[in-house]
C-alpha cells in the first residue's frame, strides 16, 4: 500500500521544522539550546496528533534524538579535578549537539540552493520563445551585401607574405636565377590595362603571376603608388578576409614614381 504523506504548514521533514523553529526564536545554529528547541519541537508533534495527522516516523526519529540530546546535556559535568586531567592530556570532550549542528547547516544549504534555482525557474517562465523560422525561401533572390572595408598596409604586407611563401612552396628546387629588370612604371601601366579590361575585382594574388621575387617586390610597389593616386581601389568583404583590386574612374593615370 502506497504510503500517504501530508505536507504540515510547509515542513518537508523534520530538519526544515528545526530549521523553522531556529529561525523563529533567533537562535545561533551554532550554539542551539537543546531543552529550549526540544521543547517547541514537541509541541509541533503534539499539536499534529491533536490534529489526527499521521505522523510521518521520521518526525518521531527526530524527537528521540532531540531527547537524547538534552538528556547528555543535563548529566552532571565531571570535577574539576578530571577536566583538568582531561585538559592536561589533551582528551576532547565531544558535543553531543554536533551531529545535529552538521546536519542542519548541511540541510540549510541544500534549501538555500532550491530557493535560488525555484526563483530562476520563475524569471524563466516570463520568457516565451518560438522555434526558428525558415527563411531560405526569402533569401533565395537576395544577394547580400558585402561590407567594404579599408584595406591598410598592414593588411597588404600580410598578402604580400602569404604570396611569398605560397610562391616559395612551388618554386622548382632547382632553377636557373636571371637578372632582370622590371621598371615600376612599365608595371604600374600594366596594372591598370589589366584592371580596365578586367572590369571588376580581381584577387589581390592574381596581380603576381610570375613567382621571381624581384618582379613581386616591384609588382606590390605598383600597387601602393597606383593606391596613392587613387586609380586603384583596395578592399576586404571581412575582417582578414581576401583582398580584391578593382580599376577607379577618375583617378590619376599619370604613371610616376617618386
Amino acid at each position: 500500500m502506497q504510503e500517504y504523506n501530508v505536507k504540515v504548514e510547509a515542513f518537508e521533514g523534520p530538519l526544515d521544522l528545526l530549521l523553522h523553529l531556529i529561525n523563529r526564536l533567533e537562535i545561533d545554529i551554532y550554539d542551539i539550546p537543546v531543552a529550549q528547541i526540544t521543547e517547541q519541537y514537541l509541541f509541533y508533534i503534539h499539536t499534529m496528533k491533536e490534529l489526527q495527522l499521521d505522523i510521518a516516523s521520521e518526525y518521531l526519529v527526530m524527537a528521540a534524538t532531540l531527547l537524547e540530546i538534552k538528556s547528555k546535556m543535563l548529566l552532571p559535568k565531571h570535577e574539576e579535578e578530571l577536566l583538568d586531567e582531561d585538559e592536561e592530556f589533551g582528551e576532547y570532550e565531544e558535543d553531543p549537539r554536533e551531529e545535529l549542528m552538521n546536519r542542519l547547516i548541511e540541510y540549510r544549504k541544500y534549501k538555500e540552493a532550491a530557493d535560488d534555482l525555484k526563483e530562476l525557474e520563475e524569471e524563466r517562465s516570463h520568457i516565451y520563445t518560438k522555434p526558428p523560422s525558415d527563411l531560405s525561401e526569402l533569401m533565395k533572390n537576395v544577394e547580400p551585401e558585402a561590407v567594404k572595408l579599408d584595406v591598410s598596409l598592414y593588411d597588404m604586407l600580410g598578402a604580400l607574405q602569404k604570396l611569398m611563401r605560397r610562391k616559395k612552396l612551388q618554386k622548382p628546387m632547382q632553377t636557373r636565377i636571371t637578372r632582370q629588370e622590371i621598371p615600376i612604371e612599365k608595371r604600374m601601366v600594366e596594372l591598370i590595362e589589366d584592371l580596365r579590361l578586367f572590369k571588376g575585382r580581381k584577387h589581390f594574388f592574381d596581380l603576381f603571376p610570375e613567382s621571381s621575387k624581384e618582379y613581386i617586390v616591384v609588382t606590390f610597389l605598383a600597387i601602393l603608388e597606383l593606391l596613392k593616386k587613387n586609380t586603384i581601389l583596395l578592399e576586404q568583404d571581412n575582417n582578414f578576409a581576401d583582398i580584391y583590386v578593382s580599376y577607379q574612374e577618375g583617378g590619376n593615370e599619370e604613371v610616376g614614381y617618386y
